[in-house]
């Protein structure tokens, strides 16, 4: 069963929705890696104290990794809501949980105040950041790619995924600006608080942003006629309308586990690249400065957050898994040279790589909003792209700099690192290799079948798809 296609937004009242997905995504990933560069640079020292550096490292990692843990159970409850009561809702309530936590981290006490509650209390609000976080993904760039432009999709969906180098140009940006302005001391006193209490400040924006934008309207047109169905006599709600998390594993069970190896190589790859090069590069294996990595981090997230958009509109034009799979390739061939680049001991050569790096890993980045949306059914694509993105974390980015930072401690060598990014690289190439090209995919016409014959939607056959010049905006 197809519904008609709404008119296409006005491209003023388009901007602004991607204005609104790409600023909540920034302030979002803005905490959550904050968070991160933080527990590379400084909460060893405050939140667990009386361990050697390198294991205090290690378990400042740990409660990282807590906030992967509950991204899933975000996934669930925000699919589940966002799918029943729209996305923009959802969206809202995601960005106040964020910035809540982030705001009550930068107000804990540390291990000298109040002992081992710290670290406790730190922990607790990770999984609170991850937990909204797992809802935040999916909405936004649903909230994109449902609002028009089929032709265009890639790139209009690709901006909300540009979120996460901009909240990681920003938090490293206030990070490296602090401890270039204070000393050591003042730093580890109070100076890494300012940065978690200006998530206050940013989440009055977001949110401000947010409430100006439109429900989609194919979330509407789905909602409208799954309520004309429930009204007819006799007619008991199917599976997506009651349950959606029921109908994505029924229907879409291997668009799922698609997504979840799609999602082995980006994820690793990128928390390798900007969290534990902190690590490496600050460690006595290379003995570089904390301002050099952060330096480094920061120019290369500003390079990656201009090429995400155009990956977006090269998937456009050759469609989405080629772009992948060149990404998922290049992380792979990268690895060895990433290392190798760094340990020389140059600004220039750990720019050099984590910049191509971080290219590599915004081919698969940037397609991933259409391509992970064009997989699912209306009634059930937030439950659907959420999961399978959200799911796959707890594998793939939880652990990466835990292993990445267990391997060195162990090897005392980035051999193994390299190969565990290369392992993920090819777990990715088999996924996406697996996958069928979504480019072309109506997202109206992508629904389940008629009442007692629901039938799988992630593979349509021809006569199902429309054209690109048909359903072009």
């Amino acid at each position: 069963m197809s519904m008609a296609a709404p008119a296409p937004p006005a491209p003023a009242r388009l901007r602004r929705i991607v204005a609104a997905s790409l600023i909540g995504t920034t302030i979002e990933w803005y905490d959550f890696f904050l968070y991160g560069s933080a527990a590379a640079l400084v909460f060893n020292k405050l939140f667990f104290p009386d361990s050697d550096p390198l294991v205090g490292t290690l378990l400042s990692f740990l409660t990282y990794a807590v906030g992967f843990a509950a991204r899933p159970v975000g996934a669930l409850v925000f699919g589940h809501y966002g799918d029943r009561l729209g996305r923009k809702k959802l969206l809202i309530l995601s960005l106040l949980l964020m910035g809540g936590a982030t705001c009550a981290i930068g107000l804990l006490p540390t291990h000298a105040t109040v002992g081992s509650a710290a670290p406790v209390l730190l922990t607790a609000l990770r999984l609170v950041q991850g937990f909204a976080l797992g809802g935040e993904w999916g909405g936004a760039v649903l909230l994109v790619s449902e609002h028009g432009d089929a032709r265009r999709r890639g790139f209009w969906a690709s901006w909300p995924q540009t979120g996460a180098p901009a909240g990681q140009l920003l938090a490293t940006g206030v990070l490296s600006a602090l401890t270039a302005l204070l000393s050591d001391a003042a730093f580890e006193s109070w100076g890494w608080r300012v940065p978690f209490l200006l998530s206050g400040v940013l989440v009055l924006v977001g949110l401000w942003i947010r409430l100006s934008v439109d429900e989609s309207p194919v979330f509407q047109a789905a909602l409208a006629q799954a309520e004309a169905r429930k009204a007819e006599a006799g007619r008991q709600p199917d599976a997506a309308e009651k349950l959606p998390l029921v109908a994505v594993l029924r229907h879409h069970w291997r668009d799922v586990l698609i997504a979840m190896g799609a999602r082995m190589a980006e994820n690793i790859s990128y928390y390798v690249i900007t969290a534990f090069v902190l690590v490496y590069a600050t460690s006595d294996h290379v003995d570089l400065g904390k301002q050099t990595a952060l330096n480094a981090v920061l120019i290369a997230s500003a390079v990656h957050f201009a090429v995400i958009p155009a990956w977006g509109a090269l998937s456009d034009r050759i469609g989405r898994r080629p772009v992948y799979l060149l990404g998922a390739a290049g992380v792979g061939a990268w690895a060895f040279p990433f290392f190798h680049l760094i340990d020389t001991r140059g600004f220039g050569a750990l720019l050099l790589a984590v910049t191509v790096g971080l290219v590599f890993h915004g081919a698969m980045y940037a397609p991933q909003a259409a391509f992970f949306s064009e997989m699912f059914a209306t009634r059930m694509r937030y439950s659907g792209a959420s999961i399978g993105a959200q799911f796959s974390s707890v594998a793939a980015g939880a652990p990466a700099p835990l292993i990445a930072t267990a391997l060195l401690a162990d090897y005392d060598s980035a051999t193994p690192i390299a190969l565990y990014v290369i392992a993920a690289a090819l777990i990715t190439l088999v996924a996406v290799g697996a996958a069928q090209e979504t480019r072309d995919r109506d997202l109206t016409r992508i629904e389940p079948s008629a009442p007692g014959g629901e039938r799988a939607t992630g593979t349509l056959d021809a006569a199902e798809s429309t054209p690109r010049s048909a359903s072009a905006s």
